[in-house]
C-alpha cells in the first residue's frame, strides 16, 4: 500500500525541491514572514493519509494574512473571520444538502474524513499573494495530483473550482476517477455556476456508488 512518505521520498531528493526549500528558508532568513508556519506546510499530507484520500479540493495559494493559513486549502484557523470564498462554499453546502452555517472556517473535519485539501502552492509571503508560485511548488503538487490519479485504489472525486484548478484536469485519469468542475466560489464568480452546482451531494453519491463512506460535510 502506498503512503505519502513512499510516494514523495524521491521527489524531495529532486534538485528543484531542494532549491525550493532553500528559497523558502532564505526568505525567512532575510526577514520575510512566510505562511503557513513551517510545521504546518505539509498539514494536508499529515491529516489525510494517502490511502484515505476520497476527495481532492484544489486551491491555488495559501491565505497571506496573519494567523490564517495552516496547510489546508480554503481553510483558516479558528478565531479568524471566514473568508468570502469559504462563506460561499458554506452557502452552497446549505443549499445543496441542508447544512447549517458554521461559526468558523477550519476544515480539519473534512480532512480527517479523506478530503485532501491541497493548494497548488504551499507557501506564501505575508501580504504578497502568489509570491512563491514560481519557486517550484507546481512541480511538486502536479506530481501529487498525478500520483493520486495513478495509484489510488479507490475512485477519487476531484473538485476543480475555477480555471486554475481546471487546468490540472489533464493530470487526472477520468476513466478511473470523477472530476466535478465549476466556477470558483469567489464572490467574483460564484454566481456564474458555483451556486447550484450541487457538488457536495454529487460527491457523496459517487462515493456511495463506489462502496465508500460519504463525507459528513457539516462543520461543527
Amino acid at each position: 500500500m502506498s503512503t505519502w512518505s513512499d510516494l514523495l521520498k524521491d521527489q524531495k531528493e529532486e534538485k528543484y525541491f531542494k532549491t525550493l526549500t532553500r528559497f523558502i528558508d532564505n526568505d525567512r532568513k532575510v526577514g520575510y514572514v512566510v505562511f503557513p508556519e513551517k510545521d504546518d506546510i505539509m498539514n494536508a499530507f499529515k491529516i489525510t493519509p494517502f490511502e484515505k484520500v476520497k476527495v481532492v479540493i484544489l486551491g491555488q495559494d495559501p491565505y497571506h494574512g496573519l494567523g490564517q493559513a495552516h496547510g489546508l486549502s480554503f481553510s483558516v484557523r479558528k478565531g479568524n473571520k471566514i473568508p468570502p470564498s469559504l462563506q460561499n462554499i458554506y452557502k452552497e453546502l446549505a443549499s445543496d444538502i441542508g447544512t447549517t452555517m458554521p461559526s468558523h472556517g477550519e476544515l480539519t473535519q473534512w480532512a480527517t474524513q479523506g478530503v485532501f485539501l491541497l493548494n497548488n502552492t504551499l507557501t506564501v509571503r505575508k501580504a504578497q499573494p502568489n509570491s512563491h508560485e514560481t519557486y517550484g511548488w507546481t512541480n511538486f503538487t502536479n506530481f501529487v495530483i498525478k500520483s493520486i490519479s495513478d495509484k489510488a485504489k479507490n475512485t477519487v472525486v476531484f473538485l476543480l473550482w475555477g480555471k486554475f484548478a481546471q487546468g490540472k484536469r489533464s493530470l487526472i485519469d477520468e476513466t478511473r476517477h470523477k472530476v466535478l468542475a465549476a466556477p470558483h466560489p469567489s464572490p467574483f464568480s460564484a454566481t456564474r455556476g458555483f451556486f447550484g452546482s450541487k457538488h457536495f451531494s454529487e460527491t457523496n453519491k459517487i462515493l456511495v456508488e463506489s462502496d465508500q463512506e460519504p463525507i459528513d460535510w457539516q462543520i461543527t
